[in-house]
């Protein structure tokens, strides 16, 4: 089985407490002997995860060029999870986030923070042209995407189509929508559809979204960020279902 590399507090904390039992090792710089190094390894001794003490060159090579505090850790790669499997097992109302192709790692791990906090119960993703969930994911998402279903499907429109099957409706972020988000129904089960950061929804995607919804913007600026998009979109969702502290 395949190992996935965390790098920082954040990433391996989420890990530890979630999930101590995919952990395999975590590798510390020797250098290093503050307080929150000292309670992060308590916390991995008490769960039986072994520690290394390493040269901060070893800390580097491990974390492939991701920022990593000085501290990384190898995570046993459960079992993909099936995309079948997960709509079967989605609630009533569902609320899931499709990302069509985010090609920026810190896009994608922002949008990955945005969802773990409104609720999102899947995110999916497509195993091509599209970032994978990289150290770099994993950092800027502050431990959401330890948290989080996500699962990478050969075809969006496919997996759309099967979330429509399942009862979802399938809401696309379109800036040329007329409907604004604010007037959509995100009260029943539905999925979140964005697109790429430059050209947006895929036109095959697009068509087969049940409809489209807007960000009104005042401004000069055409269109937001990626993340900030996804975070508005399932926030509103969050607030029309009264959770995320709405």
């Amino acid at each position: 089985m395949a190992n996935d590399v965390l790098c920082g507090f954040h990433a391996i904390s989420g890990a530890l407490s979630r999930h101590p039992d995919q952990i395999d090792r975590i590798l510390i710089d020797r250098e290093r002997r503050d307080r929150r190094v000292q309670d992060l390894l308590d916390t991995a001794a008490r769960h039986g995860v072994g520690i290394e003490q390493c040269s901060r060159a070893a800390i580097d090579r491990a974390a492939d060029g991701a920022k990593h505090q000085g501290i990384v850790a190898y995570r046993r790669r459960s079992a993909a999870l099936e995309f079948n499997e997960v709509v079967a097992e989605l609630p009533n109302p569902a609320l899931v986030l499709v990302l069509d192709g985010i090609e920026d790692p810190r896009n994608l791990g922002a949008c990955l923070r945005s969802a773990e906090g409104a609720g999102v119960d899947a995110v999916i993703l497509p195993r091509d042209r599209s970032s994978a969930v990289t150290a770099t994911v994993r950092r800027v998402a502050a431990g959401a995407a330890e948290s989080l279903n996500i699962i990478a499907v050969p075809n969006i429109g496919r997996a759309i189509a099967a979330l429509q099957q399942a009862g979802l409706w399938v809401v696309g972020a379109a800036m040329d929508a007329p409907q604004p988000y604010y007037a959509a129904d995100l009260n029943e089960s539905v999925a979140v559809v964005l697109g790429a950061e430059a050209r947006g929804l895929r036109a095959l995607t697009r068509e087969k979204c049940d409809f489209l919804v807007s960000i009104p913007m005042a401004g000069a600026v055409e269109s937001l960020n990626v993340s900030v998009a996804t975070g508005i979109l399932l926030f509103e969702a969050a607030r029309q279902r009264g959770i995320a502290g709405s």
